[in-house]
């Protein structure tokens, strides 16, 4: 395991450097334009961004009939200053602040309250704040705070549907010199995670590196291969390599558009995870696109390793996009999970979308006792787009959980329902 890290790591440095190289070369024969400071200072701009959001979650217990229930009202604001360009060189900085609109009297991630969770607690952060330059063409580096969104974000992303987002302390660099590749690739030393800072819990200590290459084939998709060494210094359990391949794109057949993700990945632990496992992950989805209509159907599959008892992990990952929105499995079984689900959407009339997806989980590896049907979701959203760009959302998730399932606490039922609206000045 060890060689294989090591060349891994060896490759992630190699790739990164052939990149800035690259780039170097290509603006070899081209001079800087210079820019006074003062003109990038009068092209920065500031904007303000609003989100409140109401949530209600319904809890069955586990041990009755009975039912727990939690509401939260709140306010996101965000403010985002970005300042114009000096010799290659910007800045952005971003504030959040998550404001509760009425008594936080449920369990918000860091209160100990009782009830279900709605982890969206109070706090003020900053939530970026980095330097870029651009110097070099077809080239961006960043050091500083940052948002880093990978792929679809099944492996890293930024938790975005959370009022609190996710954010990295990192250096990374992007490159786009050569014609259909791009190259990413970042090391973290910190990850400020949802909860906020009001709890140690918050900030997560890395010593991480990832490395993501792309290559796009024309009226066909994007092929992409990404090596994740997540180091986590606080949470040894989660520390992980993952390696693997991903292919998306879509394609016009006749009237219809079909598009498809077929996806692999290996993963072992690393740096001081005290177990020793290894497990795989794969995707498969297909959809197609006629008249605004959209029907898909797709499987993913997190395994587990059956001697360690450890199944797949993606804790980088903005976890409410996948196994549905109740967000019953946000840690994987210690059986894996198996996720087979259909996907409708529609483009209505003024600005109005619909979607709705059935998910049906089951354990990806055989159970000891207990059955290895975990349950199965329902959701839905309706959205409405207006013309100033606000947005008005409806959202509702229901997980109907099987009640002799392997999977402990997932198996109990909770519906959510969801009323949040955006605008943007």
């Amino acid at each position: 395991m060890a060689n294989r890290a090591t060349t891994a790591k060896t490759l992630a440095t190699g790739s990164m450097l052939s990149a800035v190289a690259a780039g170097a070369a290509l603006m070899s024969g081209s001079v800087l334009a210079e820019e006074s400071l003062e003109g990038a200072l009068k092209a920065s701009t500031a904007k303000l961004n609003l989100r409140p959001r109401y949530e209600n979650v319904t809890q069955e217990s586990l041990s009755s009939d009975d039912t727990t229930h939690s509401d939260a009202l709140t306010l996101k604001t965000r403010l985002t200053f970005t300042t114009g360009s000096y010799h290659g060189v910007s800045a952005l900085l971003e504030f959040d602040d998550v404001t509760s609109l009425k008594d936080v009297d449920y369990f918000d991630g860091t209160n100990g309250k009782d009830g279900p969770a709605i982890v969206d607690p109070e706090g003020t952060e900053v939530n970026q704040a980095y330097l870029a330059y651009t110097g070099l063409e077809h080239t961006e580096f960043k050091w500083g705070r940052q948002r880093i969104l990978l792929d679809n974000q099944r492996f890293v992303g930024g938790v975005g549907w959370r009022q609190n987002e996710q954010t990295y302390d990192a250096f990374s660099v992007s490159n786009s010199s050569i014609s259909g590749l791009t190259a990413f690739y970042a090391n973290v030393s910190n990850v400020n995670r949802i909860v906020g800072e009001a709890v140690d819990a918050g900030d997560h200590t890395h010593e991480t590196n990832l490395l993501n290459v792309g290559y796009e084939i024309q009226d066909f998709g994007t092929l992409t291969a990404y090596y994740y060494d997540i180091d986590n210094q606080d949470a040894l359990a989660v520390a992980n390599e993952t390696m693997g391949l991903r292919f998306a794109g879509s394609t016009a057949v006749n009237d219809i558009t079909l598009a498809y993700e077929l996806e692999w990945a290996d993963q072992e632990e690393t740096g001081d995870n005290p177990v020793e496992y290894s497990t795989d992950y794969t995707l498969v989805s297909i959809a197609g696109t006629l008249s605004g209509f959209t029907l898909g159907i797709a499987q993913e599959t997190l395994g587990a390793d059956d001697d360690a008892g450890v199944g797949f992990t993606t804790s980088l990952a903005t976890l409410h996009k996948f196994q549905g929105w109740a967000d019953r499995f946000l840690g994987t079984p210690s059986t894996g999970i198996k996720d087979l689900y259909v996907t409708f959407k529609a483009g209505l009339p003024m600005g109005l979308s619909f979607i709705a997806m059935y998910h049906d989980f089951e354990s990806a590896e055989d159970v000891a006792s207990g059955s290895d049907d975990f349950g199965s979701e329902i959701d839905m959203a309706l959205t409405k787009k207006f013309d100033n760009g606000a947005t008005l959302q409806l959202k509702y998730a229901d997980f109907s959980g099987e009640e002799d399932a392997a999977h402990g606490t997932a198996t109990s039922d909770v519906s959510k329902v969801w009323v949040m609206a955006t605008y943007a000045i």
